[in-house]
């Protein structure tokens, strides 16, 4: 790997300010369990009064029955646990209508859109289970409510696996089974539980016998925001690309990846790279389309931009502990090896 070519350590403002949109808009923010439960294990038990979550234990009397979810992403998830009728509420929907499970409820509210709802806001919704992909979302020093200001209102907040602070550098796909276990664990979902992680566990599968032993493309992804490009060289996504049968330009042990999963990269360094696949994270169908167009107009002697093998995720697929991340996965496979599916 060629160092020289990567950005800097020491971030720029700009540099800044886009690693609080990525973590803030795109849902790439971080805090971990000290295990992840693999693939092919047993699931939690349907009677845990306790899980581990991000290095703290979370206790529960009861099934919690007022649940936020702080993304529609999350909401998802719960739906598919058959939980729809325990969400009272869902946050940062950029737009989204909620999903028709809860729709049909008549009293789910959206409590903001861009941004994590303020502490006032949430605690106003007065749930006794938060789930969120990241620790963002707690952040109070961003007027958000902290994990402990929940507690004390007697709300338990669980991160994503992969959303975790120390995992989220190191994140895998396959984390999402964790979380759909610890949650059916503390719902008492019983079969669903398994019938929802077997069906994560088989798509995933599926994926990985479709490329195996297939010649992996060169493949980069990008967060475009203005004239900003960011690079992802670590993390869920890093993995993603992995497990579609992609080799990723950008790694782990590269410098500008070593303490965040995201970097501001050049666009010398872009065409340096020459990756034949692009894959870029969308907050909506206009950004998608800037993004390609951006792309197409300031790099077109770049492999993937020449050949138009450009592959759009939208960016709530990639937030941690969402069912999105097998949406994501099965279509940069189908992206990278169309000839396979």
């Amino acid at each position: 790997m060629n160092r020289s070519a990567l950005p800097k350590s020491a971030p720029t403002l700009g540099a800044m300010a886009l690693a609080a949109l990525l973590m803030a808009g795109c849902g790439q923010a971080v805090s971990q369990s000290p295990a992840t439960q693999k693939a092919g294990t047993a699931p939690a038990s349907a009677s845990a009064g306790s899980i581990e979550n991000c290095g703290r234990t979370l206790t529960f009397d009861a099934a919690p029955d007022r649940v936020v979810a702080m993304t529609p992403g999350q909401s998802e998830l719960l739906v598919k646990l058959g939980l729809a009728h325990k969400v009272v509420a869902e946050a940062q929907t950029k737009g989204r209508k909620l999903q028709p499970e809860l729709k049909a409820r008549g009293d789910v509210k959206q409590l903001s859109d861009q941004m994590p709802p303020s502490r006032e806001v949430l605690l106003g919704a007065n749930p006794d289970f938060v789930y969120s992909p990241t620790a963002y979302e707690f952040t109070a020093e961003q007027g958000f409510a902290s994990i402990e200001q929940l507690k004390q209102a007697g709300a338990e907040a669980y991160i994503a696996t992969a959303g975790c602070q120390e995992r989220r550098s190191k994140a895998e796909v396959t984390d999402i089974l964790t979380d759909i276990d610890k949650i059916g664990a503390v719902f008492g979902a019983g079969a669903k539980t398994t019938a929802v992680r077997d069906e994560a566990a088989t798509a995933l599968s599926a994926v990985n016998k479709a490329v195996a032993g297939k010649q992996k493309p060169t493949v980069v992804e990008l967060f475009v925001e203005g004239n900003s490009i960011a690079a992802i060289g670590a993390g869920l996504e890093y993995d993603m690309i992995k497990t579609a049968g992609g080799d990723n330009l950008f790694s782990p042990s590269d410098e500008a990846f070593a303490t965040f999963f995201s970097a501001l990269i050049s666009p010398e360094t872009l065409v340096q790279k020459n990756p034949e696949v692009i894959v870029f994270t969308t907050l909506d169908k206009a950004h998608e389309e800037a993004t390609r167009t951006f792309l197409k107009e300031k790099f077109p002697q770049v492999a993937a931009v020449k050949s138009d093998r450009l592959v759009a995720v939208n960016s709530d697929d990639v937030m941690p502990g969402t069912w999105g991340n097998i949406r994501a996965v099965e279509q940069i496979a189908k992206g990278l090896h169309p000839e396979a599916f």
